[in-house]
């Protein structure tokens, strides 16, 4: 659906931006390849010790790419180590659910052409190169991740795979490099989106980390795809943009995020739904069950940013 310095922010955003003191949830984190326990416990300014206390875990385990952390709140973190007053446990708010699914997924496998998946899925070769930034007069790579129409059957059903994951060389790039919920609504405010609503989307897409790059092909802390990155270029920016820039992919994700609100009248849970699902088959098919849980999920992060 996945894809700069800034000045301080002014009182009365920042104090929107802040996060509710009472009782904030933890919020569920998917692994992605090369994430560690310390890596997120201290993208969220947590200690790995106080994130492996509160999944259950040894704070010298090995955590696996695409299964959930519940990243906790500092109480919450507090109360797994034993620090905090009984009661302040009783008190916390349940997790949020885990993310949904990915929709749209498909990992090429030996002898799968291009063309042929392509109609398969019930759509061209070149939207399905320009959807993947891929040439098609290019070898088709066995293990390439790519993004499909969600709700369209799959290329065929194969055996699951030890092939490493291979992904095109385009744009936007999945480079190193995280963001914070001020610099998030710092973009959405200048683009006339809600910071909280934006912040919600980037933390369940990646949990602001913008290395990450999906089984669907998508990158970066908005998780946007190579052809809708070249798309939000041409019609929405108006300017090429920095690929590598976590800023910048923000930028695009919610400048996206504010065009599916306007196409869908201000109605923003069925925009959120467009943007996991895509626009096209929430249209077609209407929301499936995972798009459901995400447009929830994402709504009940929206609360803990202060929306």
């Amino acid at each position: 659906m996945k894809i700069l310095s800034r000045l301080s922010l002014p009182l009365g955003l920042a104090a929107l931006l802040t996060l509710p003191a009472a009782a904030p949830a933890s919020v569920p984190h998917t692994v992605a390849p090369g994430e560690t326990l310390w890596s997120i416990a201290a993208a969220s300014n947590l200690t790995t010790r106080t994130v492996a206390a509160a999944n259950g875990l040894p704070e010298d385990a090995q955590v696996v790419a695409g299964t959930t952390v519940q990243v906790p709140s500092e109480a919450e973190g507090a109360a797994a180590l034993g620090t905090a007053p009984a009661q302040a446990a009783v008190e916390q708010a349940p997790a949020a659910p885990a993310a949904p699914h990915v929709l749209g997924a498909y990992t090429v496998q030996a002898g799968d052409t291009l063309s042929g998946i392509a109609a398969s899925s019930g759509i061209s070769l070149g939207q399905l190169a320009w959807m993947n930034g891929l040439d098609p007069a290019q070898p088709l790579l066995t293990g390439t991740a790519l993004k499909l129409p969600t709700g369209s059957p799959p290329a065929k059903e194969v055996p699951a795979t030890t092939t490493p994951a291979v992904v095109a060389d385009a744009e936007p790039n999945a480079a190193p490099g995280t963001v914070t919920s001020g610099q998030i609504g710092e973009v959405a405010s200048a683009h006339g989106v809600s910071p909280a609503l934006a912040a919600a989307v980037a933390w369940q897409e990646s949990g602001f980390q913008n290395g990450v790059v999906s089984a669907a092909n998508a990158r970066g802390v908005m998780q946007i795809l190579p052809g809708t990155w070249s798309w939000i270029e041409q019609q929405l920016a108006g300017r090429a943009l920095d690929p590598s820039s976590p800023v910048e992919n923000v930028n695009a994700g919610v400048m996206y995020l504010r065009q599916l609100i306007a196409d869908s009248g201000g109605d923003e849970a069925l925009a959120l739904a467009s943007y996991y699902q895509g626009a096209a088959s929430v249209r077609r098919i209407g929301l499936l069950p995972d798009t459901q849980r995400y447009v929830a999920n994402v709504a009940a992060l929206k609360s803990r940013f202060g929306g």
